[in-house]
């Protein structure tokens, strides 16, 4: 866990800067569903959610990178990112298992990231309360 913690800031601008390569999905998301799930979504509001999805997904990895470098932010960006990352695998897991070999990747990406993550955010708990 020590390392974990002397290492946090470089895990979190790793984890972030992957988490960005969704960005993918805002600019075509079409491609992104087929490079993640083996298929696509058709019409406009397909259009709009996946858009969307992509959009907040890249939000989540540039707030792991401003974590990085504002360590009074860290908890509240590890936390977020954890919970989004745990929903995703949730989802995948109970509603999406056809896709599990296509998205397979990006399932044992989120696991190892919220394995970290979450290791990191212990860390900042107990150095907290070891502080007082």
């Amino acid at each position: 866990m020590n390392w974990i913690a002397q290492q946090l800031k470089w895990i979190m601008l790793v984890c972030g800067a992957l988490t960005c390569t969704m960005l993918y999905a805002a600019i075509d998301p079409q491609g992104a569903l087929r490079s993640t799930f083996g298929t696509t979504l058709e019409g406009p509001l397909a259009n709009i959610v996946v858009r969307n999805w992509g959009a907040l997904i890249t939000l989540v990895g540039a707030l792991l990178i401003y974590g990085a470098f504002r360590p009074a932010s860290r908890p509240l960006v590890l936390a977020v990112a954890v919970v989004s990352k745990l929903i995703f695998i949730a989802l995948v897991l109970v509603y999406g298992q056809a896709y599990l070999g296509q998205a397979g990747p990006v399932i044992v990406f989120d696991v190892v990231a919220v394995l970290l993550l979450s290791m990191g955010l212990f860390g900042i708990a107990q150095q907290r309360l070891q502080a007082g």
